[in-house]
């Protein structure tokens, strides 16, 4: 079964387009990476797929559940990093992370288990009954993190998971990544990161105005844009058609430097 289908999304906020006529899959044990300028319509199209934004027109489902008609079943098999730190700060991670157990009918032991495993990978142990509103950044996105993944699900989405984490913790989020799709589980992850998109992803979506302007592997991507051995940067940045605008910042900012 294909864990992503998108069809002919369209999603408007007055007279902006942020997501026009989307249409993209991502397949089991897939990574796939979504990658675009900053308001490029990611976001949105992630929201629209968590069930937390209505589209316009067009449907996307997670596993065949639409997820306009059946949000709460669409959650049940998603674990979602937002971009946003979405969290309740008057809490700690322990008492959030037993509060969502709760609430996804997690057996005790078997999450006291895994929670000690993700502190310990993490070397998150000594912030487990610190409120989370004196915890870093970095360390609110590891809260975030554990939430996620503490079900288990079947599908991973990752709105920019790699902000604020720490080399070791941004390393071992990476193999988690690839533990999961090993085990059959599927991975949509949006990153400004092309080093990490390149080296995670089996495709990469790439969207622009709204728009999905292209996808593909890394070497199909290649091959459409005639750049044989160029980094995903590199064709990123002429897929969205920002080399020029580039070049001539650079040599603004060489003159501005060497004056």
């Amino acid at each position: 079964m294909v864990a992503i289908v998108i069809e002919n999304l369209v999603k408007s906020f007055g007279d902006l387009v942020a997501v026009n006529d989307v249409s993209l899959e991502v397949r089991e044990g897939e990574i796939y990476a979504l990658l675009g300028p900053n308001g490029a319509g990611k976001t949105t199209t992630i929201k629209m797929l968590m069930g937390l934004l209505d589209p316009d027109s067009g449907s996307a489902k997670v596993f065949g559940i639409d997820s306009n008609e059946n949000p709460v079943e669409v959650k049940n098999l998603v674990g979602y990093v937002p971009e946003e730190q979405q969290l309740y700060d008057s809490l700690t991670p322990r008492e959030l992370f037993n509060f969502i157990a709760s609430i996804r009918g997690l057996p005790e032991e078997k999450i006291t288990k895994r929670m000690k495993e993700f502190l310990k990978a993490l070397d998150f142990e000594q912030y487990y009954d610190n409120m989370i509103i004196t915890l870093s950044q970095g360390n609110k996105q590891k809260t975030m993190l554990i939430a996620a993944l503490l079900h288990r699900p079947k599908l991973l989405i990752l709105d920019e998971p790699f902000s604020s984490l720490d080399v070791r913790s941004a390393k071992i989020m990476k193999d988690i990544v690839k533990i999961h799709t090993e085990n059959g589980g599927s991975v949509l992850l949006s990153t400004h990161v092309m080093e990490v998109a390149e080296g995670l992803c089996d495709r990469v979506g790439i969207i622009d105005e709204g728009k999905l302007i292209e996808e593909g592997t890394l070497e199909e991507l290649r091959s459409k844009s005639e750049k044989e051995g160029a980094t995903l940067e590199s064709l990123f940045l002429k897929l969205t058609e920002q080399e020029e605008d580039v070049a001539k910042g650079v040599a603004i900012l060489r003159e501005a430097l060497t004056d």
